[in-house]
């Protein structure tokens, strides 16, 4: 049985606990509800919105009216809408679900007071349950006399909040304040921001140059189309003796599967097994060497048997093989079919990933997320998007793009005419690939990987029924389909797919492809069956992250519940996201670990700095938003920041050094030598005694990482190294064997620029 819902706000983050309270609002546009639906004093929680990406600065919205929403229609006293992004305003306001027909106009408001308001087209607007009443899309301005005319677009959404809703939602609010039994603080924290702005600041703060401080990035991003960084299509490629099978490389950070590893017995695949283990045999004749690829080195691999083979391995530190046959019988018993014992999380999402192998079918160990929509949806988005989550968390997932595939073995410059529903040889092509990429997955999934992204159309009955076929006794498919129905969106992916697929590279003309991929476009939409079948999730209209809906049905067990968890609260509204060390602490000068100093006299000017530069690069964010650590270090460095709530957050904390803290780590490698050298052999994995280890910390990140992608107006987060570390892994999709080693210094900032084209990366350095 599916459920659905729209999407609501958390009290986690909120600004206000009365917006907390807005949460547990119902579907949008259901103001009409019978009014059995409003007893017990059910309040209407109403959130009015504009639109225009061309809109001067100078211009402000504001709404004036009757009551309760103003109750005066004198511009003067006009309310002023909230920017919640660069080109939407918002103004939200809680009514009775029985009020009397409210009446308003838009004006906007100019920062010059000598300079008249201008005041919308049109009658006024009428708002009855909630709902506006009449022709809601488009508010009309003239502007410079009749010579221009400003459009801005209209939202208008309505959720009932009934009292045990904001009775809840305020307690759980409170709570979430209370002191930690523990710690004696709370988890998080909020200091609401001053009333006065930072244009109260002084004029030299806003003359500051940012593009003065730029520094170069590290290891920029690769600027590349999507698709094109999906798996390499295995079953296409031949490189030789050297060929490059999947089943042999590992993307986690596990010690690599032995060449011997239990494949389960599944008979489909025994082909597939036999031809591998014989490639291995050949391998371990000609060469005795593992490579590793973080170190581009050659170590010895000694099998359980004494023979020595060849393993790619992209993981982490010299490879470790079980220390008994027993182990290794013992894993393959538990079902992890390889020498695996224990998955790349730690903590409770290692227990949930253990107890669902332990307790789960064969084919649920593996799990394979179908993408199924039309083209321009942003399928590949989002494939790329859960990839990265999943692969933060330490789940062995790769991507597979059957387009990737089609263009291997296809050719890219493949006519609208390849797509048609009446071309037996085109249907019988693209079937052909997506057969291909399928069974590569389910190699790779048999040689260990676990979550597999497969990521096509997939848009008719037959082809899914083809790939669940496929799928028996061997891997878990939920269906993931991407509905969007806004023309504005569509365009917009339409556009990017043009400028970006390697399928239009060749062709320089842009109407032409236009043409081309709107035909293309036709030829899908004529065979389009919805899903309806199986697992599935639905996400319909959800791109922007508000009003949206996501659809579940058959969806059980741990990760498919963080998936869900993950797509709820994830959108593609554009925002930065500021990463910045604390100010240089008195530790940092003695070279020592963890502690709680206060700032050094070089932190407390990096402090000064930040806060200039926050106020010219936010100044017209209202709604950003500062994010600490409880630690002092952080909010001493946040403290010279005005105009902004301050959130703090115990995740945010430094890694737990555990008996280590406060030593140097001189002091360390004399007094404990075995610790030292395990921290230098696995810094990913290491433990300090009663401390945390970098997996512990990104497991209590997630939380972070989830409010960071549900937020829409700019944060900055002010933290720790190590946290910081497992941060930007996660945006910029670094392998959690890198997480350790990661460059993170002092009084810089790295700005993440994230939307509908993917993460870019912008680093200023405020000091040396």
């Amino acid at each position: 049985m599916g459920t659905s819902g729209s999407k609501s706000i958390d009290g986690i983050g909120a600004e206000a606990a009365g917006v907390g309270a807005a949460g547990g609002g119902g579907e949008a546009g259901e103001g009409a509800a019978a009014p059995e639906a409003w007893h017990g004093g059910a309040q209407l929680y109403v959130s009015l919105k504009m639109e225009n990406a061309r809109i001067s600065g100078d211009l402000v919205p504001h709404v004036c009216g009757s009551e309760p929403i103003i109750g005066s229609w004198d511009p003067a006293r006009a309310l002023a809408m909230e920017r919640e992004l660069a080109s939407m305003w918002q103004l939200s306001f809680v009514v009775p679900p029985d009020h009397e027909t409210l009446d308003f106009k838009f004006l906007l408001k100019p920062k010059d007071a000598a300079t008249p308001c201008i005041i919308e087209e049109g009658p006024t607007r009428l708002l009855t349950g909630g709902m506006l009443e009449g022709d809601v899309r488009v508010a009309l301005f003239k502007h410079n006399g009749d010579d221009e005319v400003l459009e801005f677009r209209v939202f208008n959404k309505a959720d009932i909040v009934s009292p045990l809703e904001l009775a809840a939602s305020w307690r759980v609010y409170k709570e979430n304040f209370q002191p930690s039994r523990v710690r004696g603080i709370p988890d998080i924290s909020i200091n609401v921001a001053p009333t006065h702005g930072t244009e109260e600041g002084s004029g030299a703060t806003l003359e500051l140059d940012l593009e003065h401080y730029v520094v170069p990035t590290p290891t920029a991003p690769p600027n590349e189309y999507p698709a094109n960084l999906a798996a390499t299509p295995a079953s296409l490629i031949q490189t030789g003796a050297l060929q490059t099978n999947d089943m042999l490389l590992n993307d986690g950070i596990q010690s690599p599967s032995s060449v011997s590893a239990d494949f389960d017995g599944h008979s489909n695949h025994k082909k597939n097994t036999e031809t591998w283990a014989t490639d291995s045999s050949k391998k371990i004749q000609t060469s005795g060497l593992v490579e590793s690829k973080s170190v581009g080195t050659f170590t010895p691999l000694q099998k359980p048997d004494g023979q020595k083979g060849m393993f790619i391995d992209r993981g982490v530190g010299s490879p470790k093989l079980p220390k008994s046959t027993s182990a290794c019988s013992l894993a393959s018993g538990l079902g992890f079919g390889s020498a695996k014992t224990m998955p790349e999380a730690a903590g409770a999402v290692a227990a949930a990933a253990v107890a669902d192998r332990l307790h789960g079918s064969k084919e649920d160990r593996k799990l394979a997320i179908v993408l199924v929509g039309l083209p321009a949806r942003g399928k590949t988005f989002t494939a790329v998007k859960l990839t990265r989550y999943l692969r933060w968390l330490g789940h062995e997932t790769r991507h597979f793009n059957v387009g990737k595939y089609r263009r291997l073995k296809h050719g890219a410059n493949l006519s609208a005419d390849f797509f048609r529903d009446d071309n037996p040889e085109g249907i019988e092509a693209r079937n052909e690939v997506a057969a291909l990429a399928m069974e590569d997955m389910i190699d790779w999934m048999h040689g260990g990987g676990q979550v597999g992204i497969f990521d096509a159309t997939n848009s008719t009955r037959k082809r899914r029924c083809m790939l669940m076929k496929m799928a028996e006794g061997n891997c878990k498919i939920i269906f993931l389909e991407t509905i969007c129905n806004d023309p504005s969106i569509i365009e917009r992916n339409i556009r990017l797919k043009i400028q970006q697929s390697p399928d239009y590279a060749d062709q320089p003309d842009y109407e032409a492809g236009l043409q081309d991929f709107m035909e293309r476009l036709m030829n899908y939409e004529k065979v389009y069956e919805p899903v309806g079948e199986g697992s599935y999730i639905k996400m319909i209209d959800m791109v922007k992250g508000q009003g949206g809906q996501l659809q579940v049905n058959n969806i059980s067990g741990y990760l498919p519940g963080r998936i869900v968890f993950f797509l709820v609260n994830s959108h593609l509204t554009p925002r930065p996201i500021l990463l910045t060390r604390h100010g240089e602490s008195l530790h940092n000068v003695r070279g020592r670990v963890g502690g709680d100093t206060v700032l050094s006299e070089a932190g407390e000017l990096y402090a000064k700095k930040l806060a200039n530069f926050i106020e010219k690069r936010l100044k017209s964010e209202k709604t950003a938003t500062i994010w600490t650590s409880t630690l002092q270090r952080t909010i001493l460095t946040a403290s010279p920041i005005l105009g902004f709530p301050k959130i703090q957050w115990r995740a945010l904390d430094e890694i737990n050094s555990g008996v280590c803290d406060g030593m140097t780590y001189e002091e360390i490698k004399k007094t404990m030598p075995e610790e030292f050298e395990s921290r230098r052999k696995d810094k990913l994995r290491y433990r300090y005694p009663r401390g945390e280890s970098y997996l512990d910390v990104i497991q209590r990140l997630e939380p972070v990482i989830i409010e960071l992608e549900r937020q829409r107006a700019p944060v900055v987060v002010i933290s720790h190294q190590a946290v910081l570390r497992a941060l930007y892994a996660y945006f910029a999709d670094r392998p959690l064997r890198e997480v350790p080693d990661i460059e993170m210094p002092l009084h810089t900032i790295i700005e993440i620029q994230m939307g509908v084209t993917g993460v870019e990366e912008k680093r200023y350095k405020l000091m040396d």
